[in-house]
Parts: structure tokens; C-alpha cells; sequence
């Protein structure tokens, strides 16, 4: 009994000490001193937890208080933020609702605690889907006061910080979420010591091996470090003293898993990476209104001490980074041969730096910032995804992820003012950052003056004007090469709408077609028209006939009247077996020079319905187009290829075997376009290209993917890939272009 007592006795002077340590911290800050309120939520949390342990045996509120500590000292947050830090887990873990919370603490306390709640258990669940469900959660929670992320983020670091005591499954789950969401998410917002210790205590416990090499290798080589360290500051440091700059000068050294990190993308050792070390000068600006002006005086004065690297300086100053973070970074040259980055910035920026948005937005008592920067830009990114979120959840997690991660570039608009964008970002997103109309109606870009398409991708510092087509529409390949969350979100919802127009379009189409014909439009109809055109559902059938990719015909009245099915098998090509038609097999007999080998197609047809049904691919070794004579061929792994009929290797695929060949004709409907390649020669005249250009582009309304001209001693030959939709167009295109008076040969070619 003493026992229980005196442990009893000892957790309620841990309590108490933990709460103390919180108050000094927080009496310390320069936010106001609303010491009741957060006695008051710590005695109802206290309360609310009492009797409850963690899996390391120490008392369940030690937990709360350790978040509420991180969230005022190393957020910087104030007495609402702390007091939700202490109440967070309450609604979840007791018999106290939200509502209690509101009554006693006021709605701004209750709220916050509210989107903590719905937020909890982590953000990956058993399933994918839930995973992704969550994490919309917690932006749609962090979009309405940012205070519910920055309390989950320091829940988060303290659960990581104690993660010791959990099972090694738990700790794998833990740590790869920290690393795949709340480490970007910390970043994102600023928060680089609590993102750098999130990913370093997930990369311990996910590879300890490696963290405790490469941190056994830092200690090994800290006293080297120290001595470049103090050999590189001592001009340094005179010559801010000769300025008369109140300043202090501190090494940064690059983290285990920033270290392991580099290690692996680069394959190369610990011993090879030469920027471990770096030094940061931190300066009290004598006047805060030249403050900048300090930054750049500093660079000026140390790169005169040593060569600066000439394309390493980068000015977070002049343009902050989206997180809001400032500093002037250069490289410079040591006396040893050794590039060293130094971080300058002033006191200011270096706790924007450390705390991020927190350590300057102020919250007014009804919520809100008074800052209108970045990050309020970003959230209203999140939102404007939120109000049109996509049906397939992990693709909405993979948008928004596409933002955590990236760096950022600048790039600058016609008129000269800088735009912030993410890393490998293309001029499609940079037009759908501008305005979403810009976006769906772009149809090139100018970046640097230079004509690029929508999916070149920005550099930094690049100029970028947006070149607009009133007739230009969104096009499902778009979402290949839009990288930002905005872009993809906005792509899609258009798709979307646009074939839900196309939906409606073609259920008008398909009850025109079953009044016509007579017939009901009934569930069993409509399911022998998926069949016969081997669609999934009535939707991308309806979509299918609105956008005239399918058009209904006697095959369709055949197949809804029980007839025998027409052999169009696919929506491109129909197949058959034995050979096809007569005439057909006149061809390829006199083609082959030999009888067709007669094929067993009861047997053939066994083996291979379901294969063509599915699949087919088209020939690499002779591009067939519509119109062309071709042929199956079914390969090992029951996918049917299309040849040319005269293709040498379709020659011996016959001759070897005859029992897997295939029969099939095109029935395209000019639906789709296909690459073919034109040589043509000629003799050179002024003028000359443009009258070829006219007559395809112009006339014809054909596009032209590639052109190549040469001309030598008066003789040109040119090359083109066009796309086309079947031989008819072809045979068009070459007829009109002898037509030109130096043209004299036009011919098709196979690559």
C-alpha cells in the first residue's frame, strides 16, 4: 500500500513540475498573460485524464502538457493554442463532449479541440481510401484556423520523441507517416528545426543502423569541422566588428537523414559530401527599415574575403520563400579549397525561419491572421480543391502531396512582377496558377520570348507569357504533365463536367437510336450494346456517343435483335477468323505467292475471344494505320498484334505460324489520329515550305508533329510525321502536294 502511495505521490509531483515548467515558459513570452484559463484546462484535463497511463508508465497528462510546451515554445503560439494543446485528446479518450468544451472554455478553444478530434488515429488507417479520407480532414479542419495543424504537428514531435516505448510495428507506421506527411506538412509551414527532428527521429527508427553510422561518422569528424569552422570565421568575424555589427555567427551542421538522403540519390559515401558544414551569421538590424540593405552589406563585405561561387547566390531576402522564410545564402571559397554556404539573416527572419508563420501572425480573438502572405494563398489552394474534391481519394492525397514536397523557383510574367511556383512545374500550371480561364484556353507559351509547348517546364527566373485560344479546350492529356495540386484539380473537374455535357448528349442520341429502330430502352438493351462495344458502364457509353467516338449503326440493330453479332469486336478494328472475305484472301494470296493455311476456328476462337476482346496492340516494326491492310497475329501472351499484311515480319509470322493468325479489318469511324511519316523530295525554291505547310495545315487541317528539311546543292528532301486519321487521308495529302510545281516525289514511309 505504501508502495502504490508513494508512486501516487511521486506522479503528482511530476504533474505539477511538468505544468510549472510550461507556466515559466509561457510567463516568459511576450504574449498576453492568461495564466487562469490555462490552470483551468489543465485542471479539467488532469481531471478528465486521471488515472490513465501511457505505454511507458508515466501519467496519461504529461502527455498534453508536453504538446502545449512545444506548441508555446518552439511554435510560439499563445494561450488559446495552449489550452487546446492541453485539452486535445479529451473529447476522444473521455466521456466529455464537445459541447462540454464549448460551455466551459468558449467556442475558439472548442472548435480547435473539435478539428483535433476528427483528426486523430494518424492519417493512414487499414485502407488507402480512409487514409486519404483523413488527411482531406485535416486539411479541411487546418483551412479554417491553421492553429488545429501546428497543435497536431506538436502532438505529432512529442509522440515521435517517445516513440521508444512502442511496439516495432507501431513505430515503422508511425514513422513512415511522419516522414510522408507531417514532415512536408512542417516544412510547408515554415516549422524547419521541428521538420528536421521529425525526419531525422523517423529515419532512426526506420533505419537504425544507418543513423547511428552516420552519426558515430559526425562525431568522428566534429573536432575537423570545428577547426575549418573557427579557421573560416576569425577574418569574418573581425570585419563585422569593424562595421560595428551586433551579430553572432553559428555553424549549422547538415542532419543524419539530410545526410543519408543525399547519400542515397547521389550514391555516394558520407565521405564524399562537402557540404556538411555550413555557417550562419544572425544580425540585429540597427534600424529595422534597412534591414535588407544590412544583409547585402555583409555579403559584400565577406565575399571580398573570400571568392563567392557565382552561381550560388540565392536571395531569399528580396523574395521570400513561400513559407515565409528569409535569408541571403552564399558560397564562398575557404583557404583550404573547400565551398562553404553562408546563411545571412537577421534575428527576425531567423525566428520566421525556426518558428515559421507563427512567430509573426497574430490571432485576433475571433480567429483569423492579420497577414495576408503565402500560406494564405496555399490555403486557399487547399480549399478551392476541397470544394471539388475528386471521387478517387488516393489521387486527391497524390495532388496535394505534389505541393508538400516541392521546392520552389521564381518566374516572372510579362510584366515584370514574380510569381512563386513549385519545382519542375510547366507553363500549364504557371497558366492555371494566373486564372483557371487562362489555364483551359491555353494553347503554347512564351517563356523568354522563346515559343515553348504547355508542357515545358520553368526555371527559375524564367519570363513566361501565356499564349490564349478563345476555340481551345481542355484536353485529357493535360493531367500527364500539370505537376501542381491546382492545375490537376482544376483539369480533371473540367474533364469531368465536360463529359457529364457529353453524357447528356448521348443519352438524347441513344433514345433517338432505340425510338428509330423501334426498340425499348431498356437495362437489358443497353447491356447488349456495352457488350458489343466492350465498355464498362452506361456512363462512358453515353460519354462514348456525345463525343461521336461511337456511332450506333446496323451492327448495333443486329446485336439488339439477336441476330448474329457483326465482327466488329473492338471500337477500331473487327476481326474474324480464317481469313476473312473473299476478296481479302485473294490479296494475301497474291501477296504470299502461296494458298492461306486453313485455321481450325472453332479451336482459334476458343483460345483467343476473351484476348481480342480485351487487347490489341498495333505493330512498332510497321505503324499500320486505318485503311491499311493488316492482320492479326496472337502472341504468347494472348495479346493480339496488328501488322501490315506486306510487313516482313507479318511475311514470316504466316509462313511460321498460320494456326495464330488473325483476321481483321478497320472500322474506325475517323475517331482517332495516327502517327504516319511523308518523304518527300524536290527542288529547292524560295517559298517552298510554306506552301507545303499551307496545303496540310491550312487546307487539309491536318497536324504536323514533326518536319525536317534539308538542301543541298539545290536538291531538298524533307521528312514529316503527321497525324492522320486513316489512308484516305494520306492519299489526299499526297496527291495535293504534287500538285506544287517542285515537288517530285511524295511518299509514305515507315519511319
Amino acid at each position: 500500500m505504501d508502495d502504490i502511495q508513494a508512486k501516487e505521490m511521486a506522479d503528482e509531483e511530476m504533474i505539477n513540475q511538468g505544468f510549472q515548467d510550461l507556466l515559466d515558459a509561457y510567463l516568459a513570452t511576450k504574449h498576453r498573460k492568461k495564466v487562469e484559463i490555462i490552470t483551468k484546462a489543465f485542471n479539467f484535463a488532469k481531471q478528465a485524464h486521471k488515472g490513465v497511463k501511457r505505454r511507458s508508465g508515466e501519467p496519461y497528462i504529461m502527455h498534453p502538457i508536453a504538446v502545449a510546451k512545444i506548441v508555446c515554445v518552439e511554435i510560439g503560439l499563445g494561450s488559446t493554442s495552449i489550452c487546446s494543446a492541453l485539452l486535445h485528446d479529451v473529447v476522444e479518450d473521455t466521456d466529455y463532449t464537445v459541447e462540454d468544451i464549448e460551455n466551459i472554455f468558449g467556442p475558439k478553444i472548442a472548435q480547435i479541440v473539435d478539428g483535433l478530434t476528427k483528426i486523430s488515429g494518424g492519417i493512414f488507417g487499414d485502407r488507402a481510401s480512409a487514409q486519404a479520407e483523413n488527411f482531406k480532414k485535416l486539411l479541411l479542419t487546418m483551412s479554417s484556423d491553421i492553429r488545429v495543424i501546428l497543435i497536431k504537428i506538436a502532438d505529432r514531435l512529442h509522440n515521435m520523441r517517445t516513440l521508444g516505448s512502442m511496439l516495432p510495428n507501431k513505430q515503422y507506421k508511425i514513422a513512415g507517416e511522419t516522414l510522408y506527411i507531417y514532415a512536408p506538412l512542417a516544412n510547408r509551414l515554415g516549422l524547419n528545426k521541428i521538420k528536421t527532428e521529425l525526419e531525422n527521429l523517423s529515419f532512426k527508427y526506420e533505419h537504425p543502423e544507418e543513423y547511428k553510422q552516420i552519426e558515430e561518422k559526425l562525431q568522428d569528424t566534429a573536432a575537423a569541422r570545428d577547426e575549418v569552422f573557427r579557421n573560416f570565421t576569425t577574418p569574418i568575424r573581425a570585419q563585422l566588428d569593424k562595421m560595428g555589427i551586433d551579430y553572432q555567427i553559428v555553424a549549422r551542421v547538415k542532419s543524419p537523414y539530410s545526410i543519408w538522403n543525399k547519400m542515397q540519390t547521389k550514391n555516394i559515401p558520407f565521405e564524399e559530401i562537402y557540404d556538411i558544414l555550413a555557417v550562419r551569421i544572425i544580425f540585429t538590424p540597427k534600424n529595422p527599415e534597412e534591414e535588407l540593405n544590412e544583409c547585402f552589406n555583409i555579403y559584400v563585405s565577406i565575399s571580398k574575403i573570400y571568392k563567392p561561387h557565382p552561381d550560388r547566390l540565392r536571395d531569399w531576402v528580396s523574395h521570400p520563400k513561400a513559407n515565409g522564410y528569409q535569408a541571403l545564402h552564399v558560397t564562398l571559397m575557404s583557404n583550404n579549397g573547400q565551398w562553404i554556404e553562408v546563411q545571412i539573416r537577421s534575428e527576425r527572419m531567423n525566428d520566421v525561419a525556426e518558428q515559421g508563420f507563427a512567430a509573426h501572425w497574430k490571432y485576433k480573438e475571433g480567429g483569423g491572421s492579420e497577414d495576408e502572405g503565402e500560406l494564405e494563398k496555399w490555403l486557399k489552394t487547399i480549399k478551392e480543391i476541397l470544394d471539388d474534391p475528386q471521387p478517387d481519394a488516393i489521387d486527391f492525397l497524390d495532388t496535394i502531396k505534389l505541393n508538400l514536397f516541392a521546392s520552389e523557383i521564381f518566374v516572372f510574367t510579362p510584366k515584370g512582377e514574380i510569381k512563386t511556383m513549385p519545382q519542375n512545374c510547366t507553363a500549364l500550371d504557371f497558366a492555371f496558377s494566373i486564372h483557371t480561364f487562362l489555364g483551359s484556353h491555353c494553347i503554347g507559351a512564351k517563356v523568354n520570348h522563346k515559343l515553348v509547348p504547355l508542357s515545358h517546364k520553368l526555371q527559375s527566373g524564367d519570363q513566361v507569357e501565356i499564349l490564349t485560344s478563345k476555340s481551345q479546350r481542355v484536353q485529357p492529356e493535360w493531367i500527364n504533365f500539370a505537376t501542381t495540386a491546382k492545375a490537376k484539380a482544376k483539369i480533371l473537374a473540367i474533364l469531368k463536367r465536360e463529359q457529364k455535357h457529353a453524357q447528356k448528349e448521348g443519352e438524347d442520341i441513344l433514345n433517338e437510336f432505340f425510338k428509330k429502330e423501334d426498340m425499348e430502352p431498356n437495362s437489358v438493351n443497353v447491356e447488349k450494346l456495352l457488350k458489343y462495344h466492350k465498355l464498362s458502364d452506361k456512363d462512358v457509353l453515353l460519354a462514348a456517343l456525345g463525343q461521336k467516338t461511337i456511332v450506333l449503326g446496323d451492327g448495333d440493330k443486329n446485336e439488339l435483335k439477336d441476330k448474329t453479332a457483326s465482327s466488329s469486336w473492338r471500337k477500331y478494328l473487327t476481326f474474324s477468323f480464317g481469313g476473312g472475305n473473299k476478296e481479302t484472301k485473294e490479296k494475301e494470296k497474291e501477296e504470299e505467292k502461296e494458298p492461306v493455311e486453313k485455321i481450325d476456328t472453332k479451336k482459334v476462337l476458343k483460345l483467343t475471344e476473351d484476348a481480342i476482346q480485351k487487347n490489341y496492340v498495333i505493330a512498332e516494326c510497321c505503324h499500320p494505320i486505318p485503311g491499311d491492310d493488316v492482320l492479326g497475329y496472337l502472341d504468347e501472351n494472348n495479346r493480339v498484334v496488328i501488322h501490315k499484311r506486306q510487313c516482313p515480319v507479318a511475311t514470316k509470322l504466316k509462313s511460321s505460324y498460320g494456326n495464330r493468325i488473325i483476321a481483321a479489318e478497320w472500322d474506325t469511324h475517323k475517331a482517332l489520329s495516327f502517327p504516319v511519316y511523308l518523304y518527300i523530295k524536290g527542288i529547292d525554291d524560295v517559298g517552298l515550305l510554306n506552301q507545303i505547310t499551307q496545303i496540310i495545315s491550312q487546307q487539309l487541317s491536318v497536324n504536323i508533329r514533326k518536319l525536317s528539311i534539308e538542301s543541298n546543292d539545290g536538291i531538298f528532301e524533307g521528312k514529316l510525321q503527321l497525324y492522320v486519321h486513316d489512308v484516305d487521308d494520306v492519299k489526299t495529302i499526297c496527291t495535293n502536294l504534287r500538285k506544287i510545281n517542285n515537288i517530285k516525289s511524295v511518299t509514305r514511309v515507315e519511319d
